[in-house]
């Protein structure tokens, strides 16, 4: 089956009991190194995984009235943590290699989009881990993506061990990170709230909830950025929450998040043998409350898992 015929089998499964009109519908418009995403007429985001970048990731991307939310590449007030690009996936301490600071290449082999018009609009992408001086990638990514009218976006991530035995040590760089623009981090204007109501990223760092959102201003204007943790996963996730505007959620930290307290628990992939992780971001206008983070939970937790071979 062509690309085509696959797009117009699964768009209105993927969209099946959604309402919604057709000047809010979610657009995905391939570009060379890029997908271009809309929502009815206005940007919201860039796919970027051209093999200019070291990996794949979402920038800029925009709240509703087309206000940046992430941080710029060249951003000459904030230069610390070059790595933090955007809304990303990496993870450092994959056999022994390192994704998270991009001291290895994270490099995309396939993009496909499944739903290129519609609530959601989705695309996969196929990535290879690589490490230097290896043959074969260290493990391989094969991420689903799928892009709400209400700025929610939900990752349905999956590691392949296609190559050989995969293990994912204790670290707490990673996993699904997201760095925003420097007014929203706590040091200038942010406040951050988890959902049992948990305040500040000195309370909130490490520790696992359903989700945490993260608000600051941009100019005389507050946004919101929520990262959720899906109750499905292998086993809760700890956020990597700074004042300084990381925001992070990692499954393979339980040593490195509870400062020592909590014994190591990696992760073993024996060859062909595979790991499902979910999660979301949500980027929405106000604090937590005006911006219905817990509505937008409860429509993550409760999307049908789209499996896509």
């Amino acid at each position: 089956m062509n690309r085509s015929a696959l797009v117009l089998l699964l768009c209105p499964l993927l969209n099946r009991g959604l309402a919604f009109a057709a000047d809010s519908d979610v657009k995905i418009v391939e570009q060379l190194g890029q997908l271009q995403v809309k929502i009815g007429q206005s940007d919201f985001a860039t796919y970027n995984y051209s093999s200019e970048f070291r990996k794949p990731f979402f920038l800029p991307v925009r709240a509703a009235d087309g206000t940046i939310l992430t941080r710029a590449l060249d951003d000459p007030e904030d230069k610390d943590h070059a790595h933090h690009k955007g809304v990303w996936v990496a993870v450092d301490e994959v056999n022994e290699a390192r994704h998270w600071k991009e001291r290895e290449l994270i490099v995309t082999r396939d993009v496909t989009v499944l739903c290129s018009k519609g609530n959601p609009a989705v695309f996969t992408v196929t990535n290879e881990w690589q490490k230097s001086g290896a043959d074969e990638p260290v493990v391989t990514e094969k991420t689903h993506i799928a892009i709400y009218a209400n700025r929610l976006m939900t990752y349905e991530i999956q590691f392949l061990a296609k190559h050989g035995p995969v293990d994912f040590r204790d670290t707490k760089e990673g996993l699904f990170g997201y760095r925003m623009v420097s007014s929203m981090k706590e040091k200038n204007t942010g406040r951050v709230v988890s959902s049992d109501g948990i305040e500040g990223t000195a309370d909130c760092w490490g520790r696992s909830f359903p989700w945490i959102d993260y608000s600051g201003t941009v100019g005389d204007r507050t946004y919101g950025v929520t990262l959720m943790d899906h109750p499905e996963n292998f086993r809760p996730s700890r956020y990597h929450v700074r004042n300084y505007g990381l925001f992070s959620i990692n499954p393979f930290g339980e040593h490195a998040y509870s400062k020592g307290e909590e014994p190591e628990k990696p992760v073993h992939l024996n060859p062909g043998e595979n790991l499902k992780l979910r999660y979301a971001i949500y980027f929405h206008d106000g604090d937590a409350v005006q911006g219905n983070v817990e509505q937008a939970y409860r429509q993550f937790t409760t999307i049908s898992t789209v499996h896509v071979q």
